[in-house]
């Protein structure tokens, strides 16, 4: 078990981080609508206390491993959601960033969302390279940038998301059952 684990305040609100990867977004010349949809969804669905934390960033490799490394070890962050550059362009480098700071990848996590999203009736769902994994004590998962899909994103994944902060050691989290009915073995 993890020190953060081991010394874990059974009280303290989840370190939620949304972090949108947008060159665009990045400079004000495009209005950043996956951060929102990302925390909109997160409210809705979260009943117990949070604190949420939006950050935008250039595409590229570098400043978001570095951003993702400062929210998990220097923040405490629980959970980081990754909102965009993750298709098949030369500047999407959201999951080679998320590969140089996990300790263990969730590849679980991208195959679900790339089967509800074709399940939806979006064919380009196979071009998403979207995935998940743990730093210490912190579940990172890539999400798309557009709030229809980061919705259905979600809906898939995210009934495993507060079982699996738990067993990292994360701040535990309730949701509301009418939104997503998190899934937590019975004991």
């Amino acid at each position: 078990m993890n020190d953060r684990a081991m010394n874990r305040p059974e009280t303290r609100p989840a370190r939620i981080a949304i972090v949108t990867v947008s060159d665009r977004a990045s400079r004000g010349e495009y209005e950043d609508r996956g951060g929102p949809a990302a925390e909109e969804w997160l409210r809705r669905a979260v009943t117990s206390e949070m604190e949420i934390t939006r950050h935008i960033l250039p595409d590229g490799r570098e400043g978001l491993a570095a951003t993702l490394r400062k929210l998990a070890d220097g923040d405490g962050a629980d959970l980081i959601l990754i909102t965009g550059g993750t298709g098949p362009a030369e500047r999407d480098q959201t999951p080679e960033a998320l590969a140089e700071v996990l300790e263990k990848e969730l590849p679980g996590f991208g195959e679900e969302m790339r089967r509800a999203s074709l399940a939806e009736g979006v064919p380009t769902a196979i071009l998403s390279r979207q995935t998940a994994g743990i730093r210490d004590a912190c579940l990172m998962i890539t999400i798309p940038g557009k709030p229809a899909a980061i919705a259905t994103c979600l809906n898939a994944v995210f009934a495993a998301v507060p079982y699996c902060l738990d067993l990292i050691g994360a701040a535990r989290i309730e949701t509301d059952e009418a939104v997503i009915k998190a899934f937590r073995p019975k004991a």
